[in-house]
């Protein structure tokens, strides 16, 4: 009874959360799928989607009756419906699907060509996609997931001469204790970020430079304690069960075969604390991610993206037309490789009206690889990214005539093997061997990421130069909270995110 009582007061205790936020499903009218990626605008002023299961969030600045909501999506009536409408219907919004035969906006009934559709595609690049130079304020939501999926992580010691037997098998314990860990609860972390990017220019040596700046809002992490996806904190955390055993007078050093020596270590209280004052820069990694993503889904020269901008690597076949809003129209063009160097297949939605790519959905062709390296026999390492997909959605700039990017998804699967023997060293004069072991490592690194630019705006140069930068901290969360973002717009995250715990 008492259990009973406790689980209806646990979801009690969620639906009272989630009515903070009430969550939409959008779906369509005739099928009754859900409807990924439907674009979402708040009384013609904030633009978000919904997440790839067909859910949004309302958050409390859009949670008034009156708050109009506008919801469209290429193939779809636009739709508008108030926060109060949209609560007598049990917050789900039917989308009706266009059916009607489109061929009949063209005088000729003749099947359009997809290779011409492409060259006015690359043609037309530089126009759609410039940029104005004049310095932007965009507010950009950045969900990032990183998984690692061991199948194999083993630590063994094949000499010692710095510790004694019973250190060697605490040690060992500690080790092998370490590394089922890792393979019962594999590290994954989820990172969510709101921030204002800024692009601008700054003078440097009579030359302008387009420099980016950020400020962040609000930024969580949920992990699981001190658990890492990174290698190089899964190698310190393996380095630390070492360090317990050791001399803290006394300084050491890892070196790892041809590599050479990593950093000096030391349980020294004042090595350590000078050691701790260089760390990572949170906002420097953060800008240099929110850059390369913008970088990665830039139509004109992105490498990974050649299916637009190398069209001559590709097969393409046209796909129909479909309807986008008012009386605007688009080509869907699907995509295949034809060369060596093309590796993925996929759709483009194409504007009729200035043939710009509005949206692209890509996938890596089974059994290909983007990139890696294989020195498995030389030096015990290969790496390959084996799985990449993604979605990218651009957006008229409500400033000029150009697109811009409000939407991008994508999903990578990197294969990772290490087979490396590794010495601890004692740092004298002559350099003595305290212990040495191998470290195996296989498995798939998974990496998530989304990008969503909620508003884009242009600012005068004087307010980007007196912009000032800020560190910023995460919130450390223990498990998902409805509430963490009920003042933001956001992506709705997905089950996965909302159902993971930390494990003690």
């Amino acid at each position: 009874m008492i259990r009973t009582l406790f689980y209806l007061l646990t979801l009690l205790g969620c639906q009272i959360g989630f009515a903070q936020n009430p969550i939409v499903h959008i779906t369509d009218s005739k099928s009754g799928e859900s409807i990924a990626y439907a674009n979402i605008t708040t009384n013609e002023k904030l633009a978000f989607i919904s997440n790839a299961e067909g859910y949004f969030s309302i958050s409390e600045s859009i949670k008034s009756d009156e708050s109009l909501l506008t919801i469209s999506h290429l193939g779809y009536l636009e739709r508008k419906i108030t926060i109060g409408e949209l609560k007598a219907q049990n917050y789900i919004i039917r989308l009706e699907p266009i059916a009607f035969e489109l061929e009949t906006v063209y005088i000729s009934n003749e099947k359009p060509d997809p290779y011409t559709i492409m060259s006015k595609v690359k043609n037309n690049l530089q126009i759609n996609y410039k940029s104005s130079g004049v310095p932007t304020k965009d507010l950009i939501f950045y969900r990032e997931t990183n998984s690692l999926r061991p199948s194999l992580y083993d630590v063994k010691i094949t000499k010692s001469t710095g510790f004694t037997k019973q250190e060697l098998k605490i040690m060992n314990t500690d080790l092998n204790t370490f590394s089922s860990n890792l393979r019962l609860h594999p590290p994954i972390e989820f990172k969510d970020l709101l921030c204002n990017y800024y692009i601008g220019t700054l003078k440097q040596n009579s030359k302008s430079i387009v420099i980016p700046k950020l400020e962040v809002v609000k930024a969580t992490i949920l992990k699981n304690g001190d658990q890492s996806v990174a290698l190089q904190d899964m190698k310190q955390m393996a380095e630390n069960i070492f360090l317990k055993h050791l001399d803290t007078t006394k300084y050491y050093r890892f070196k790892s075969g041809l590599i050479g020596s990593h950093d000096t270590i030391s349980l020294r209280k004042s090595f350590n604390e000078k050691k701790n004052k260089i760390k990572k820069n949170k906002l420097s990694s953060t800008k240099s991610n929110l850059t390369l993503i913008i970088d990665q889904s830039n139509f004109i020269e992105s490498d990974k993206l050649n299916f637009i901008n190398k069209p001559e690597l590709y097969n393409y076949a046209y796909d129909g037309k479909m309807y986008y809003n008012e009386d605007e129209f688009v080509y869907v063009l699907k995509f295949s490789p034809r060369k060596s160097s093309a590796k993925y297949i996929g759709k483009l939605y194409v504007s009729m009206t200035d043939y710009a790519v509005l949206r692209c959905d890509y996938d890596l062709v089974e059994g290909e690889t983007v990139s890696g390296v294989n020195m498995k026999f030389i030096l015990g390492i290969k790496m390959s990214e084996n799985a990449g997909k993604g979605t990218i959605i651009y957006k008229k700039n409500p400033n000029n005539s150009s697109y811009f990017l409000q939407y991008f998804s994508m999903e990578t699967g990197r294969y990772l093997y290490i087979d490396r023997p590794l010495k601890l060293i004692e740092l004298t004069h002559g350099e003595k061997d305290v212990a040495a072991f191998d470290i195996k490592i296989e498995g798939n690194v998974i990496n998530k990421t989304e990008f969503l630019n909620l508003s884009k705006s242009e600012i005068t140069q004087d307010s980007y130069d007196k912009f000032k930068e800020e560190e910023f901290k995460y919130v450390n969360l223990k498990r998902y909270d409805p509430t963490i973002w009920k003042d933001f717009i956001t992506i709705e995250p997905l089950e996965e995110i909302k159902q993971f715990r930390v494990i003690n």
